[in-house]
């Protein structure tokens, strides 16, 4: 990974080396955290599983449990940029896990000047297929969508409190090595489900990468990112264009009226709108390296073939 930006360093962490703390190092943070190393920063983060912390020791992370009655980061080097991913709990209040548990400790630091919340495209609801952007109508109807916005209010007061940078980045669907259609197919797990005028933008892991480690490494002020590909499509082109990438015939197609899915799954069916994706590029200077499904497609047949033929 090349042409690493400088980071930027606030004035109460002049002279340390910059310290990622990280909530929930999955799918989407690996790629940044990566980053973090490389340019030689501390990065620390949150485990739940043995495994999961054997995972991070190995990369050079610092682990620290997080669960109700088991979060004691106090012996960590001074934290200069804070990443949550985790989403808000599906029960009670929906509130997010991460503020009720590390809530104390967060308001007691001093030095993190930026933080990054990983959101998503369903606070702005069903907007029936037309184009929505960062100052369009938020009217989440999902549970889930209005828990991230209340999710977004709550980090942005913590921002406020602490004087740092919130920058929130409202993810479309995510794809990349190991989560995409080609590999749905290659199991025998893809749907062709369709439904009429519906709609769905996507984005790939590895630019969710870029632009967190371009949000922290900027000196860009309060902001909110939609985290999009250049190209909406119905899911249904999706399946066709990854079983032709594959030589493959794509499975029959499903009338969404008829499809045998699960309650979640439907749920994102009742939502249609196209996200753009020009603030993250003008404010962030960003490029996108999968601008489209398809762009991405001879690299994930590829991957997908290959990891295949390794367990086979």
């Amino acid at each position: 990974m090349s042409d690493i930006p400088s980071p930027h360093t606030d004035t109460r962490t002049q002279g340390q080396k910059p310290h990622l703390f990280v909530f929930g190092p999955g799918y989407s943070a690996t790629g940044v955290m990566d980053r973090a190393l490389e340019a030689g920063w501390t990065v620390s983060a949150t485990w739940r599983r043995p495994e999961a912390r054997d995972a991070l020791e190995k990369q050079g992370i610092t682990p620290v449990r997080m669960e109700d009655g088991h979060f004691n980061p106090s012996s960590l080097a001074p934290v200069s940029h804070i990443l949550t991913t985790i989403a808000p709990e599906r029960t009670g209040a929906g509130d997010d896990p991460v503020l009720r548990i590390a809530g104390d400790w967060l308001k007691s630091l001093t030095g993190p000047g930026w933080i990054g919340y990983l959101s998503s495209t369903n606070v702005y609801g069903d907007h029936a297929g037309a184009w929505v952007d960062e100052t369009s109508t938020l009217k989440p109807h999902l549970d889930r969508g209005k828990r991230r916005l209340k999710a977004e209010h709550a980090w942005r007061g913590l921002a406020d409190s602490l004087a740092a940078r919130l920058h929130v980045f409202r993810l479309a669907g995510i794809y990349g090595p190991g989560r995409n259609a080609v590999k749905s197919l290659m199991a025998g797990t893809a749907r062709r489900i369709i439904k009429e005028n519906q709609v769905f933008s996507r984005v790939h892991v590895s630019d969710i990468e870029q632009a967190l480690w371009a949000g922290m490494t900027s000196t860009a002020g309060h902001d909110i990112f939609n985290m999009a590909d250049d190209k909406p499509l119905p899911p249904q082109t999706v399946i066709e264009m990854a079983a032709e990438a594959l030589g493959m015939v794509p499975p029959p197609a499903i009338p969404f009226e008829q499809a045998d899915i699960s309650p979640m799954a439907r749920s994102f069916y009742t939502e249609s709108k196209r996200v753009k994706n020009t603030r993250v590029k003008d404010v962030l200077g960003i490029r996108l390296r999968y601008p489209t499904f398809e762009s991405a497609l001879d690299e994930l047949v590829a991957a997908e073939k290959q990891v295949a033929g390794k367990a086979g």
